[in-house]
């Protein structure tokens, strides 16, 4: 971890703050990176699961009939849980 010295706006602090519950202002921008860091890594998640489907790679899924077909090889949730 690295120290560093910034000029912060307090009001976007204090609702970051609130937003986050967090209570001091190293926990609100640390709360608020890791925050924006999983923001990023969703939208590129969703961008790849697009990307996917747009070849095709869920194509199987949508065939009437794909559901039972899983089911029967796997076995039921009941099935598996016993």
């Amino acid at each position: 971890m690295s120290k560093t010295m910034i000029d912060i706006d307090d009001e976007a602090l204090a609702l970051a703050a609130e937003a986050l519950g967090t209570k001091t202002k190293k926990d609100t921008v640390n709360a608020a990176l890791a925050e924006i860091g999983a923001r990023l890594r969703r939208q590129r998640a969703w961008a790849d699961l697009v990307a996917l489907d747009e070849e095709g790679a869920f194509d199987k899924a949508r065939e009437p009939g794909f559901k039972e077909e899983v089911r029967g090889a796997w076995g039921t949730a009941e099935r598996i849980a016993s």
